[in-house]
Parts: structure tokens; sequence; C-alpha cells
């Protein structure tokens, strides 16, 4: 029987995890590792930490909404992409060993966070020599995949996804970072929903911890949405360049204890 503190720990994270998820990515370190502090399993933790998240991000897209006029033929391409990788994601994690993956997940965030802090510079060579413009057509079309490959991993295990979407967004569409990470939002959205429904016919959610954290993530996550709305494009991406960071030496820590 889970009590009443375990419960309400597990609330605030929860709205710890939507809030910084709206705002950057990474939300999951705060939340897994809660989970995981109260005793819950690993694979358990992260099955109902997935469930659990989902409104938040479906908060932090609502909230951002505005920022989202104009991107419609963004939207149709690259949330479907988003969805399915998720869904390959939640596969790959109940049904495939998880040490290469593991192994993986510190190179992956910190590149993204690289990729992010120069985006601007790597973004200017792929126009000059692919030929795109970095808005919708050809530049977006070629966003599909990486987008694709970063959801298959959200859905595997998620922290850092934001910023590793937001990286590859960054790299194939010239944009404000505001704007881009409203279109985040909701390729985020579409990558937990989708892994979180698989997740829901694995008998692993732990049905009164995802509830309270459910509710939590959604608070958090309006709360960051509008306030991402309104940061500084710049400070925006050095936070989540930061967040990035942070997020990659955890995790290459992780590897050695």
């Amino acid at each position: 029987m889970l009590s009443g503190s375990e419960l309400a720990l597990a609330g605030i994270a929860a709205a710890a995890a939507g809030l910084v998820n709206a705002l950057a990515g990474g939300g999951t370190l705060i939340s897994f590792p809660a989970l995981v502090a109260l005793g819950v399993p690993e694979v358990v933790a992260n099955v109902t930490n997935t469930v659990a998240l989902c409104p938040g991000y479906l908060g932090g897209a609502l909230a951002q909404k505005n920022d989202l006029a104009g991107q419609k033929k963004r939207l149709i391409l690259l949330v479907p992409a988003g969805i399915m990788g998720g869904l390959a994601g939640g596969i790959l994690l109940l049904y495939v060993s998880e040490q290469v993956f593991h192994m993986l997940v510190p190179v992956l965030i910190l590149l993204a966070a690289v990729l992010l802090a120069v985006q601007d510079r790597v973004r200017d060579w792929i126009r000059l020599h692919s030929g795109h413009d970095g808005t919708d057509g050809r530049g977006c079309r070629s966003a599909a995949l990486p987008v694709g490959l970063s959801a298959v991993y959200g859905g595997y295990f998620g922290p850092g996804l934001s910023v590793i979407i937001l990286a590859v967004l960054g790299l194939f569409l010239d944009d404000t970072l505001t704007r881009l990470n409203a279109l985040k939002q909701c390729i985020s959205l579409g990558t937990n929903v989708a892994a979180a429904v698989f997740f829901l016919f694995s008998g692993l959610v732990l049905w009164p911890f995802a509830l309270v954290m459910a509710a939590g993530a959604l608070f958090g996550g309006a709360i960051g949405g509008r306030i991402a709305s309104r940061i500084d494009p710049g400070r925006l991406r050095w936070t989540i360049v930061t967040i990035g960071i942070a997020v990659g030496l955890y995790f290459l820590v992780r590897l050695f204890i």
C-alpha cells in the first residue's frame, strides 16, 4: 500500500518534470529517479513515468498553441514521424536488451546539446550545401527521418528527447527558437502518447503513481509552456544547452557506477 507522502513526492517530481520538459527537456531525470528512489523497479518506473508525463506534454503544447500558427505542414509531416518512432522505442524497451542503448544515451544527449549550441552555423552550412531554404518543403521533409530516429530514443527512455528534437529542428528549419520549441512540444507529445498507449497493455503501469503524476505533469507542463513562450530566444537556447550537457554527463557517470 502506497503512503500519502510517497504519492505526494511522486506528484511533486512529476510537476517539476512537466515544467522542465516544457522549457527544454530532460524532465524525466527528475521523475524517473524519484520513482526508483521510492522503490519502484527501473523498467516499471520507466513505463509508469512515460504514461504519467503525457499530460505534461499536452499542457506544454496547448500553452504554446499561438506559436504554432503557420506550421500546419510541419505538424502533418513531423508529428507522425514522432508517433512511429515512439512506438518503435516502446517495443525496444520491452523486448530488446537495454544495455547497448543505455551505453549510447550519453553520446546522443551530449551530441544534441552541441548541435543546439552551434545550430546557426550548422544550419547555414546545410542550407549552402543542400539547397533547401530551411522553410516548409524540402527542409521539413529532410527533418522527418532524424525526428523519427530521435523519437525511437524517446519511446525507449526519454531524458533529453526534447533537446535532441529541438536540435534537429534547428538544423533543418529556419525559424525562431520559440516557434521551434512549440513544434517540439507537439512532436514530443506524439512520441510519448504512442509509447504510453503501447505500455498500457504491458501490465507494468503502477496506476496510483501514474494518476497522481499525470495531474502534476499537466500542471507543470502548462506553467512551463507559458514561460517558454515569453522567454528570450537566446536565453532559452543556452538554458536548453546547459540542461542537455547536465543530462548527458549524468548518464555518462552512470555508466561507470
